[in-house]
């Protein structure tokens, strides 16, 4: 007999059989006498333990009297039945129970003797509150359904957990208020109806041991662990997120429930069909393996290694079942696959399709170490799962393409965050009034009256440092191939590689003159139909063999060329662009905080920023001329702070580079309209394009008068036109000059004439760039390779 008790009921509870007593005292005065005889003799030995009536508080009374109680309740209990119901004497909630059937004693023994059965996630709050709704059903006839399912979760004698469906019989039972139990009105029970969860509440209404339950119940299991398995299923598959599958084991748990194998273990694979192939989603590595592909990310669903054995479920959508590992290795044509399940232990195997409206979404693999274990026959409890399984793929390859836009939108777009809002609102007006008969015009998305910022950080003389890494490495190449054919045997060939050296000497010294546009293209093609086939085919010296394999070994891979200076220049070039476009982006997340504005940056020969601030891009939010006031003066010192980046960064170079910093200052108001055939936002009208003018020749223009260019290095140019404008960052440069950013020096000067725009002036200062930091740690050229790959 199982006694487990909680701590606090509404019941102090008796266990009495008179109700039963009663039925055979009546069978005793009946005219059948071998029924009357049978009850008379049961009432002659419950004469003698009269608690069995009056009711039994001490539990050794039911252990002690384990056969007479059988026989009190045989009728209820026939033994034709006791091998197959699941049944036994209980009080409903309470873990109080006895007289079980022998089919229950059964699943008893097998669970173990640590087993310890209690109702699945029942607790103490539940329990007082389900006591209280028995009174108010029985007693007070109230009409509240309060009998949820109830499950037993009892493992079997190969660990594999069951689940089995409670149900009560409570014919046998009387409720009973003591002079301590409170009177309730109709208004009382109303309350607690509308208070499930306050649990004070319902103890103040029926206190600790108010009430007598007298009698005993009848409790009844039923296996129900193929439909609580699969509710377990569903209900972990339709969590928000399937990332909440802790782990592989919750779902092998359940399918080894439904199937009641215990070695079963669970696969996935998703089906790409744009690419036909199976994918294990790197996201679910650790959470859901994959028997199929095992250590591969992807295979391509057509390869020899699944050759034709997936026919059926690639174009029927049909499962792949093998029974017989072993077996399918003798008489299938393709023994790879079997081969590959084998060397991980797998006998029996089931792969099923997932599909959609037709359509593979992916496969569920299940295997088993044993042959014959999965067959044809227990495949077909998939199709009870199948339709979860489909909701959950589907939803996951919804939310990953949703991923996969957003990311696009992040990384590949134009659309900043601070104007989404509006192209969401656009997007929604669409999709609401969709009409299938009728073309949706979409609305331009135009911001007005903004105020525009710009600056750039620029690669001094790129093109000639370009140029020069070109000429070098070009010479270098000539310089190699004519070493080679100066150590070339004499042979027949003799006068055509007089002939090829001459012309390659001729090439050199082209070089020392100014680059061509199409010089580079001429000397490689020259190269490559011309030169290499003769070092190809000719039969040379040791020595020379080697010059030639050291000579190969120096071409880059893409061009064919020599590519070491370029190299050298191309990634000094992406360090210091991608050094730059960190701090801005990083410090523009900053800026964003001053007042929410269009910001959009582009990589060059250097880093370019453009800022739209105004009342239209953040129409909640009150705009003041202080705000953009307030991101010019962060506009300039981000260009110091680019520029300071750009001075540590110099000594770890591979190629030494200069920079140069331009801030453009306009107070006109303008608007910004996004450009649908460019996907991209440009400023709208004829008279604002006057600043898009600006922003394009401005960086190449000359101090008026003189040949030097505006920009210099380690300098921040600001071109302007007003004078208020020149107020403004005169004293934005004091203060930084106060703070030690900027040098004491500043220079003021006229700007050139542009076409079309004339009557711009300009202020230059350098950035103080002797700032160091004893504890920095030193940059090598290595540290920032690794960090640009």
């Amino acid at each position: 007999m199982d006694i487990h008790f909680f701590k606090e009921s509404p019941f102090t509870t008796i266990i009495s059989f008179h109700k039963l007593i009663e039925s055979f005292e009546q069978i005793a005065l009946s005219d059948v006498d071998y029924r009357s005889n049978y009850a008379k003799a049961i009432l002659k030995q419950i004469e003698t333990i009269p608690e069995l009536r009056t009711g039994i508080q001490d539990y050794s009374i039911i252990k002690e009297n384990e056969a007479l109680i059988k026989n009190i309740l045989a009728d209820l209990f026939p033994t034709a039945l006791t091998q197959n119901e699941i049944k036994a004497v209980t009080i409903p909630f309470q873990n109080i129970s006895f007289n079980y059937t022998e089919r229950f004693k059964k699943i008893l023994k097998n669970a173990g003797d640590e087993f310890y059965m209690e109702i699945r996630d029942f607790d103490e709050h539940q329990f007082y509150i389900n006591n209280c709704c028995l009174i108010l059903s029985n007693y007070y006839k109230q009409h509240i359904d309060f009998n949820k399912p109830f499950f037993y979760d009892i493992p079997n004698e190969e660990g594999i957990e069951k689940h089995y469906r409670i149900l009560y019989n409570a014919d046998f039972m009387e409720i009973i208020p003591t002079e301590n139990a409170v009177e309730l009105s109709q208004e009382d029970i109303d309350q607690l109806i509308d208070n499930y969860n306050d649990i004070e509440l319902w103890k103040s209404k029926f206190p600790k041991g108010s009430w007598v339950l007298r009698g005993f119940g009848i409790v009844s299991l039923f296996d129900a662990t193929t439909e609580s398995a699969i509710s377990t299923l569903k209900s972990n598959l339709l969590k928000p997120s399937t990332s909440k599958l802790d782990s592989n084991d919750i779902l092998e748990n359940i399918f080894k429930s439904i199937f009641g194998l215990p070695n079963l273990k669970v696969g996935f694979i998703i089906y790409n069909p744009e690419e036909e192939k199976f994918i294990r989603p790197i996201k679910f590595d650790e959470q859901i393996t994959s028997f199929l592909l095992h250590s591969d990310q992807e295979v391509d669903c057509k390869n020899a290694f699944f050759g034709c054995s997936f026919e059926n479920l690639l174009d029927k959508n049909e499962p792949f079942v093998i029974s017989n590992v072993k077996k399918f290795i003798e008489e299938s044509p393709n023994k790879n696959l079997g081969e590959h399940l084998l060397r991980q232990g797998i006998q029996s195997c089931v792969f099923a399709p997932v599909t959609k409206d037709g359509h593979l979404l992916g496969v569920i693999e299940l295997v088993s170490e044993n042959p014959r274990d999965l067959n044809s026959v227990n495949a077909t409890k998939l199709e009870l799962v199948l339709p979860y399984l489909t909701d959950t793929i589907d939803r996951y390859n919804t939310d990953m393409q949703h991923q996969v836009e957003a990311i696009i939108q992040r990384e590949y777009t134009t659309i900043h965050p601070s104007v989404y809002w509006k192209f969401k609102k656009e997007s929604q007006n669409y999709f609401q009034n969709n009409n299938p008969t009728k073309d949706y015009i979409f609305k331009e998305i135009v911001f007005k009256n903004v105020f525009p910022l710009y600056g750039q950080i620029d690669i001094k003389g790129s093109s000639e440092h370009r140029n020069d890494t070109v000429r070098k490495d070009l010479k270098n190449q000539l310089n190699t191939i004519l070493e080679i054919f100066a150590n070339q045997q004499p042979n027949t060939s003799l006068m055509l590689l007089e002939q090829r050296k001459f012309e390659l000497e001729s090439l050199r010294d082209d070089l020392d003159q100014p680059l061509k546009a199409d010089t580079e293209q001429y000397i490689q093609r020259y190269i490559e139909d011309e030169i290499h086939p003769i070092l190809k085919n000719t039969k040379d010296t040791a020595i020379n063999k080697k010059l030639e394999e050291e000579y190969f070994e120096s071409l880059d891979e893409k061009t064919g060329m020599f590519y070491q200076e370029r190299k050298k220049f191309d990634n000094a070039m992406s360090i210091i662009n991608k050094k730059l476009a960190s701090v801005l982006d990083k410090k523009q997340l900053e800026a964003q905080q001053i007042y929410p504005h269009y910001y959009e940056r582009f990589k060059t020969d250097g880093v370019e920023h453009n800022l739209y601030i105004g009342a239209s891009i953040a129409p909640t939010k009150p705009f003041d001329i202080m705000y953009l006031h307030n991101l010019r003066l962060w506009q300039l010192q981000t260009l110091c702070e680019m520029e300071l980046e750009h001075h540590q960064l110099k000594e770890s170079l591979p190629y030494e580079l200069d920079v140069t910093s331009l801030i453009l200052v306009f107070s006109s108001a303008l608007s910004i309209r996004f450009r649908m055939d460019e996907k991209r936002f440009d400023v709208d009208g004829t008279y604002n394009a006057r600043y898009e003018v600006v922003k394009k020749r401005i960086d190449k223009a000359h101090i008026k008068g003189s040949k030097e260019r505006i920009t210099e290095k380690e300098k921040i140019t600001i071109v302007y036109s007003q004078n208020s404008e020149e107020a403004e960052y005169l004293k934005y440069i004091k203060y930084l000059q106060h703070k030690k950013i900027l040098e004491p020096a500043i220079e003021q000067f006229e700007v050139e004439d542009l076409q079309g725009v004339s009557g711009l002036r300009a202020i230059r200062v350098k950035v103080i760039n002797n700032i160091t930091n004893a504890n920095a740690k030193k940059i090598t050229y290595q540290d920032l390779l690794d960090e640009l790959n």
